[in-house]
């Protein structure tokens, strides 16, 4: 009888022992890793905050149930595959891309088994991300942001608003693959507006000043940016440049008009970088990326800025301006 109520206690104790060490136990902090093609990791970035933002939303705390670990190519974008690949050799637990088709393709080719949410990848079924939107496959999922069809209607927005343009410039990256079917969605749209296109050809940061001369040599009457890291990286050097030449602009993304661009149409990239954060919480929460379906932009912008229409002595016509999502005086 003794023997039994000591066994008793000594399996209570035991086991209260256990509970209390699996009580005391520190739970695992999801680590996230955060490629930036771009835009550094310290300071206020709009989309790295809004991803943030997303994070908070869903009720993470930074540094207290996750961390996120940040690596920027900063503009030098060769850099992207040995980030993306430090990144993988810290076994975080998923890998946010903040960049197009070359930061996903990056994060792919580093890592075949770290889930990968991609922010704004054009088309990954053509560039073979993904298998397919609804059903991606493999260790990648994420948003899109349509560009082929997006930049057809940036040629339109841009005739629009200035009906006397006949000779657009172009920048294309051939180094990007998503390119190739905006470029042909832009022929489309110009064959029909009437427009011709000076398309140049820039995979380097170098390769600028050579477009910029020959845009004003053969007197295009306006220009035309797509989304590219390597355009984004540029934004100064391009806003100054149609400013100083008094070139009517379309751009893709919000940075382009903080950088005193004229004017932008696509989709809202911070609510893009938002909802990448729902992709983090369902994948922590054991969902797999290839059961995850690619999901497409809901909010688009359309962002006038009359700051450098005064400067160049440019006017929006008021229906242009009536339809502007924001306008900037």
């Amino acid at each position: 009888m003794v023997r039994r109520i000591v066994a008793c206690l000594l399996s209570t104790i035991l086991l209260h022992t256990v509970s209390l060490a699996e009580a005391q136990q520190p739970k695992k902090v999801p680590r996230i890793g955060y490629l930036a093609p771009v835009f550094p990791c310290s300071g206020s970035v709009p989309s790295l905050e809004a991803f943030r933002q997303g994070l908070r939303d869903l009720g993470y705390v930074e540094d207290k149930n996750i961390t996120i670990e940040c690596r920027s190519a900063e503009g030098k974008l060769d850099r992207q595959p040995d980030l993306a690949a430090e990144l993988a050799q810290l076994k975080i637990d998923i890998i946010v891309a903040a960049g197009g088709e070359p930061t996903a393709r990056a994060a792919k080719q580093a890592t075949q088994t770290i889930p990968i949410v991609m922010t704004n990848v054009g088309d990954p079924v053509v560039t073979g991300l993904v298998a397919s939107l609804a059903r991606p496959g493999g260790n990648v999922t994420g948003l899109v942001t349509m560009s082929p069809e997006l930049s057809g209607k940036r040629l339109e927005l841009l005739r629009e608003a200035f009906p006397k343009i006949s000779r657009v410039a172009l920048f294309w990256n051939s180094a990007n693959p998503e390119q190739e079917p905006q470029i042909k969605e832009i022929k489309v749209a110009g064959q029909a507006l009437g427009i011709q296109l000076q398309i140049l050809e820039v995979r380097g940061t170098n390769d600028f000043d050579k477009a910029f001369s020959t845009i004003t040599k053969e007197r295009a009457d306006a220009l035309l940016t797509l989304p590219d890291p390597l355009s984004v990286s540029q934004g100064r050097r391009i806003a100054d440049f149609a400013a100083k030449h008094r070139l009517p602009a379309m751009y893709p993304r919000m940075e382009f008009v903080d950088a005193g661009g004229l004017m932008v149409y696509g989709p809202s990239y911070n609510d893009l970088f938002r909802r990448a954060a729902v992709y983090v919480d369902k994948i922590l929460k054991g969902a797999k990326p290839a059961d995850l379906p690619v999901e497409q932009p809901t909010k688009f912008e359309f962002i006038i800025n009359l700051k450098p229409a005064k400067q160049i002595g440019l006017t929006i016509p008021p229906n242009v301006l009536a339809r502007a999502n924001r306008v900037i005086k």
